[in-house]
């Protein structure tokens, strides 16, 4: 049992580990307008089927054997530990945590963002900020309440924020039905506008690694999760298809599209009403997406803390077993990584992510190797199959990373500001955490 957990406690469920599991990958359609804009219907959708195959599926598979196998407390970092010690288990943690402070100041933006579109003056100036302050707020107040609260607020926020997209696909087909506008599947584009589509959908099916990391305060993991994973793999992908599908249906121009003009074509469908409510689920899918991921990183500081790789103190949890001091620290963090301008630099998150990605892949062969007879309710196909996996994440990353190679950060390149980044982790390891974990280990092996 979970330490600080009561007996009894209420745990997540398969239906709110689904939902939660949506808000850490995707949140919605929206943020897919730029795929729409940049490669025109037919190869959005083109896009939008075939990564699931190439990068969620296998990434789905994975963690399905691994969290059935291991449903430890900190998932991805515990599996890297198990695989290839506690170096790589370091790194492991180092990535993500590393990652999320560039991924987490994303969500408050797209709430504010939303928020302003109801007027400009609630999110003009310091507003804004404070918005923003007051998301993280919410959400760490909201995963104080347990992983339980989060899975269930997130099926109330998934209700939500799709219902106007419900509405607006009815209306969308019954207008190509009774107008009969013309039908445009594709549209002129450049090299680079494919590309960029290519990164934005890349990007908005990243993240499902992060729903391991609590997987002693979900109910019945070993069947759970596999479950979950394949469930939000296919709803995700059918949440990004159909309102594009629909948008072919009304005719209306999206040579321009792009981020927040799903309330465009709302308004010009269905009138002002539902554009408020298209906008209104905008501001729920950020306050959504950054809640769930709360719950996810902040069992990293927790699960390497138990393990000696950083102070005692963050392993501390109150009566619903969740880690408070993690909470409020990495809320902190975050909460100061605000105002950086370059949060949605694509290949920060890319090299920083991708590279934990496929250290997770790697722990998934080392285990299929070193411990065969490992008790696996699940198992994503023989040894080979399993190799097979890593090929289209591992080819899909390096591809972003080729495709973002010319960002820049100021003057600097965003991909070596991120590779440094990486490699201040084995310092840090060697600087901080080995010596910890040496104490910790003589203090056992004398008790």
């Amino acid at each position: 049992m979970i330490p600080g957990l009561k007996s009894g406690q209420r745990k997540l469920r398969i239906l709110p580990l689904i939902a939660a599991t949506y808000f850490m990958v995707s949140g919605g359609p929206y943020g897919i307008e730029d795929i729409l804009g940049g490669a025109g219907f037919a190869r959005a959708i083109i896009i939008l089927l075939v990564l699931p195959i190439l990068w969620s599926l296998p990434t789905a598979l994975m963690i399905g054997e691994l969290a059935a196998a291991l449903p430890a407390e900190g998932g991805f970092y515990a599996w890297v530990r198990r695989a290839l010690g506690p170096f790589w288990g370091y790194q492991e943690g180092w990535l993500s945590l590393s990652a999320s402070i560039f991924d987490m100041a994303i969500y408050p933006a797209i709430f504010v963002l939303y928020l302003g579109k109801f007027s400009p003056a609630l999110t003009a100036g310091w507003h804004g900020y404070a918005w923003s302050l007051a998301v993280v707020a919410l959400c760490c107040l909201w995963n104080l309440r347990g992983a339980p609260a989060v899975g269930s607020g997130s099926i109330g926020m998934f209700v939500l924020l799709l219902a106007p997209f419900a509405v607006f696909m009815v209306l969308a087909v019954s207008r190509g039905f009774t107008l009969h506008p013309a039908l445009q599947w594709g549209q002129p584009l450049s090299d680079s506008a494919l590309s960029t589509a290519v990164l934005v959908a890349l990007w908005n099916y990243m993240g499902w690694d992060n729903a391991s990391t609590v997987a002693q305060e979900v109910e019945k993991p070993q069947r759970n999760y596999p479950r979950a994973m394949i469930g939000a793999t296919a709803l995700v992908a059918v949440t990004y298809i159909l309102p594009i599908v629909a948008m072919a249906f009304t005719g209306l121009p999206t040579d321009h599209f792009s981020t927040g003009d799903w309330m465009v074509a709302a308004t010009a469908l269905g009138g002002p009403w539902l554009g408020a409510a298209i906008v209104a689920g905008g501001a729920i899918t950020g306050i959504g997406m950054f809640n769930a991921l709360v719950m996810s990183y902040t069992r990293l500081p927790m699960a390497m803390a138990d393990d000696g790789m950083l102070p005692s103190a963050l392993s501390r949890r109150n009566s619903r077993g969740v880690p408070w001091v993690s909470v409020l620290l990495c809320g902190a963090a975050w909460a100061l990584a605000l105002k950086l301008p370059f949060e949605r630099l694509i290949s920060i998150d890319l090299i920083l992510y991708g590279s934990s990605l496929l250290l997770e892949f790697v722990a998934l062969i080392v285990l299929r190797i070193r411990e065969p007879h490992l008790h696996r309710p699940f198992k994503a196909g023989n040894l080979a199959f399993a190799c097979a996996l890593t090929v289209g994440p591992t080819a899909l990353i390096l591809y972003a990373l080729w495709a973002s190679r010319d960002e820049k950060l100021g003057s600097a390149s965003a991909l070596l500001f991120a590779l440094g980044v990486a490699l201040l982790g084995p310092v840090l390891y060697w600087l901080t955490a080995a010596p910890r974990a040496r104490r910790l280990a003589a203090a056992q092996a004398t008790d």
